[in-house]
């Protein structure tokens, strides 16, 4: 069966264009006085859009390639027009506060940081920017009726909502049931390590989404593994493996680590490592470039004796190149725990499960390949669905999961059953690097700042926190308490597969600014977001701009 395609979520990005160009400040503040017309004419265009974004989207990841492509045009469009009017309504705004005297609240000074403007000069240059956009939207406009897209309602918000509490299913008990066996397997091979002058490397090896992160933070977490080590580490990996920005990680992912700042990073290691005896847990190591495991490994080295490093990856070629002295390799999880998370997901605790959709359990369960990933999302999904026909038909729409497509095909089924709004929600997190620890209230902020909440408020935000955490789209929210300032804050991590998912949606228009990135690559014409980790991000910014 087919790959499934992820639906780009354009719907939202319309409705905000059409909230914007329906402002009552446009006509107060008379910011489009002479254009009149083209925004009358663009006014009632972009309904017509919106009646058929469904079906589009339905067509375009059923593999149209020219429902595709008609998207992608229309979310260039769409991101255009919402600038321009972005432009006017920050006039209109600009106006309104020179009318109600702010300029002059704020002082002579200030108003002075403010360009001068020209009524005539802005109404020229906004003219012909509208003028664009609104023959874009014409020609786009044409094809849609030679597509023949139809019309196809949007749910209303209450049909879409549904609220879950996102603690349905708690996936480390499932895991310390489940994987019991192999957390004690390694946790023996490490502790049988204790007199062993050479380092130790444990891989743990399996396809995306059987849960081997989960079973490594068991082991991080055990109380002989806890006693046994004078220090552990743990470090994300992912797609990047640059020995010195490996190291400087490691170390400061250490609470003994030092200030030598002036010595190169792997020199900082090695000073950190001497003589203790630690842990290191390497989550999702992805390179095969033997030269650098083995720079990384001189440094690790001079750990004391009883040293490990326990490793999650899904390439056995990976753990060979580590030199490992056992792999261990995480098998699918069993039928009866995978039946437990579609089962504890689909159903309401509280109602009474029909017998019709219970008998339906087993089949799907066959899908998932022994995934607990695979298994919560497909159970998230049926959540939703009442009857028979509507879960025979989830069932039908994928293949089972194999080592080739692994379990993306039911993700991205998932990703593709959320109301739209969600899913420019979810799709602007591929905005965060993976593993990055996200501040969950930051995180609603930035969604209502660039327009994706529903009536804008924080509630809402929080509710689509919670589904799209239910869901696992979310994952290791944890709430941190800071004693020294009476704050408490709650992050949350997404799982590399899900954000795979959300690179997928967004493709070019997200993009992560590291220290020294190479501008001609990643600053091109699609970037709508922008992540900056460097020192002197204005420095790269106004090379780039």
């Amino acid at each position: 069966m087919a790959e499934l395609v992820v639906s780009m979520a354009i719907g939202p990005l319309m409705s905000m264009l059409k909230d914007k160009a329906s402002s009552y400040l446009l006509d107060r503040y008379k910011v489009m006085e002479g254009m009149e017309e083209q925004h009358k004419i663009l006014k009632r265009k972009l309904p017509a859009i919106l009646d058929v974004i469904t079906d589009t989207e339905e067509q375009a990841t059923a593999h149209r390639e020219g429902a595709k492509a008609w998207l992608q045009e229309l979310k260039t469009v769409a991101y255009e027009a919402n600038e321009v009017f972005d432009e006017f309504n920050y006039e209109a705004l600009r106006r309104e506060a020179k009318k109600k005297g702010h300029y002059a609240e704020l002082g002579i000074d200030v108003i002075k940081l403010f360009p001068t403007h020209n009524r005539v000069v802005f109404r020229h240059r906004m003219a012909s920017k509208l003028s664009r956009v609104l023959q874009a939207i014409e020609v786009l406009i044409a094809e849609m009726h030679a597509f023949r897209f139809k019309y196809r309602p949007q749910p209303s918000l209450s049909k879409q909502w549904r609220q879950t509490n996102c603690a349905i299913v708690d996936p480390h008990e499932i895991a310390r049931r489940s994987r019991d066996k192999d957390k004690r397997i390694i946790v023996d091979t490490l502790l049988r390590q204790a007199n062993n002058a050479d380092l130790t490397v444990v891989p743990i090896v399996g396809m995306g989404g059987l849960g081997k992160t989960t079973l490594a933070q068991l082991i991080y977490n055990e109380h002989e593994i806890q006693k046994h080590f004078q220090l552990l580490l743990w470090v994300c990996v992912s797609d990047t493996f640059d020995v010195n920005s490996l190291a400087k990680c490691i170390v400061e992912a250490s609470p003994k680590k030092n200030d030598d700042t002036e010595n190169s990073p792997l020199d900082r290691l090695q000073k950190l490592l001497s003589g203790q005896r630690y842990l290191l847990v390497l989550d999702d190591v992805w390179n095969r470039e033997t030269h650098k495991w083995d720079m990384l490994k001189m440094c690790l080295q001079h750990g004391g004796t009883g040293s490990a490093v326990l490793t999650t990856t899904r390439d056995q070629q990976v753990a060979e190149i580590m030199g490992a002295n056992t792999t261990h390799t995480l098998n699918a999880l069993d039928d009866s725990f995978i039946k437990e998370i579609i089962v504890a997901r689909a159903f309401t605790p509280e109602k009474e499960k029909p017998t019709e959709l219970v008998e339906l359990v087993g089949e799907i369960v066959k899908r998932c390949s022994g995934s607990p990933l695979a298994a919560t999302a497909l159970g998230s999904v049926l959540r939703a669905k009442t009857s028979v026909e509507e879960w025979k038909a989830v069932s039908c729409s994928i293949s089972i999961c194999t080592k080739e497509t692994g379990i993306l095909p039911i993700l991205k089924l998932s990703y593709n059953d959320l109301p739209s709004y969600m899913k420019q929600c979810f799709a602007f997190c591929a905005v965060f690097p993976k593993d990055y620890n996200i501040d969950v209230e930051k995180l609603i902020q930035l969604w209502i700042a660039n327009g994706f909440i529903p009536e804008h408020n924080e509630t809402n935000g929080r509710h689509i926190f919670n589904e799209l955490a239910s869901r696992s789209f979310f994952v290791d929210i944890e709430k941190i308490n800071d004693d020294v300032v009476d704050y408490s804050r709650t992050t949350c991590k997404i799982h590399d597969l899900m954000h795979d998912i959300a690179m997928s949606v967004m493709e070019k228009e997200c993009v992560v600014a590291a220290e020294k990135p190479n501008q001609t690559e990643w600053f091109s014409d699609t970037v709508r977001h922008l992540f900056l980790s460097c020192r002197e991000p204005e420095v790269i910014l106004n090379s780039s701009m």
